[in-house]
């Protein structure tokens, strides 16, 4: 499938509607892989695919323009999901690379890139391609240290990479094509609370700069173009970048016998009482990104664990680690709760993780119970999770 964006304008990239799995992202929704080409007095390819889409790219190529007629190909940040058709799209074009230092690094540690032929371009520098001239921004850390964005001046069209993007695998191409807006709007939060959610600092200024375009269409290298709907995704850019928080708790536990999950759904009835807004995960039955949209701006987070081994249980070990990488803000309150045997260890190590993130941690007699919770401990729980409610960061 091509689709026109504009004149001479083309998305010629490869739907990958089964991909589930994304270096710990759990893709339920597959997810595109965006290449877009620019036909003019030098023809431009814009990023690539992974390596095993690079026939379908390919085929889509061809059906606009002979492949060997490509002058350049811009790669704004080579992570192998964007580069990883690289080696076979430069031997079968014999294109010229047009990338950034960092990348240029990047990407011959990666692949073999003897013989081939770069451009190096800086900060604000332009290229000519004979109607248009391409404007190359570095963003870096959003989300490696050489990414960057391809602006079309001409044409106003931002060619931005992984910033604004969901995993999401759809025939439809365009923002305004889809029936189901706020779930589009789910899907990109979900993507910036799983890939951008570290970076968010350096969030707020990329976007003010790009406030200054002119722009009418926003390219993204996975999920839709973003065309009637930018000012509201760049606003939410912002948003969630903020560390605003909202009267949200997300209970997030794993559990062997239920005593756990049962503590769990005492606390979340309490909050809701409370007036909290409240959402509650099995971690063996819900993927870690869909957990981290939610907590992204929550104020309350509560892990609840069993004891296993004098340990930790694994799944919420795993959960731990997977949340500690990306950096949640810091203005949250944080509870720790489990059932236990002979001897309580997992609420201590839950606990470290939220004073590593700077959260507030709350206490009660009542989050830990031995062996199964009796009726007095769950109203306990019901009753600490009305009194959270109330709780000020």
């Amino acid at each position: 499938m091509v689709v026109k964006i504009k004149d001479s304008i083309y998305w010629i990239g490869a739907i990958d509607w089964e991909v589930r799995e994304f270096h710990g992202y759990e893709t339920l929704s597959g997810s595109t892989y965006n290449v877009y080409l620019i036909k003019d007095e030098k023809n431009v390819l814009i990023d690539a695919t992974k390596n095993y889409l690079f026939n379908e790219l390919m085929l889509n190529l061809k059906s606009v323009v002979d492949p060997k007629e490509i002058d350049y190909i811009v790669v704004n940040h080579g992570e192998m999901d964007h580069s990883g058709s690289l080696e076979k799209l430069v031997e079968y074009t014999g294109a010229t690379v047009i990338t950034n230092e960092k990348c240029k690094e990047h990407l011959e540690l990666q692949y073999n890139t003897e013989g081939w032929e770069f451009i190096t371009v800086d900060d604000k520098e332009e290229i000519d391609t004979g109607n248009r001239k391409l404007k190359f921004i570095k963003t870096p850390m959003l989300h490696w240290p050489d990414n960057m964005v391809t602006y079309s001046i001409e044409d106003k069209i931002l060619f931005s990479n992984d910033a604004f993007g969901q995993h999401l695998a759809s025939s439809e191409r365009f923002d305004y094509q889809f029936k189901d807006l706020e779930m589009l709007f789910e899907e990109t939060k979900e993507y910036f609370a799983n890939i951008l959610l570290p970076y968010r600092m350096l969030v707020p200024r990329v976007v003010e700069s790009l406030k200054n375009l002119d722009i009418e269409y926003i390219c993204p290298s996975h999920g839709v173009i973003w065309k009637e709907y930018i000012g509201d995704i760049l606003e939410k850019y912002l948003e969630w970048s903020s560390d605003r928080y909202v009267n949200r708790a997300v209970i997030v536990y794993d559990t062997m016998y239920n005593s756990t999950k049962k503590m769990a759904y005492s606390m979340g009835d309490g909050l809701m009482d409370g007036g909290v807004e409240v959402k509650i995960y099995n971690l063996s039955k819900t993927p870690m990104n869909k957990i981290m949209r939610d907590i992204l701006d929550a104020k309350y987070v509560l892990i609840g664990s069993p004891t296993l081994n004098s340990n930790i249980y694994p799944p919420v070990a795993k959960f731990l680690a997977y949340m500690e990488g990306l950096k949640p803000a810091g203005n949250k309150i944080g509870v720790a709760f489990g059932s236990y045997g002979w001897m309580e260890m997992a609420t201590d190590v839950i606990k470290k993780t939220f004073e590593k993130l700077g959260f507030k941690v709350a206490e009660d007699e009542c989050l830990t119970c031995r062996f199964v919770p009796k009726d007095d401990h769950l109203s306990k729980c019901y009753e600490f999770g009305k009194k959270l409610a109330q709780m000020e960061l």
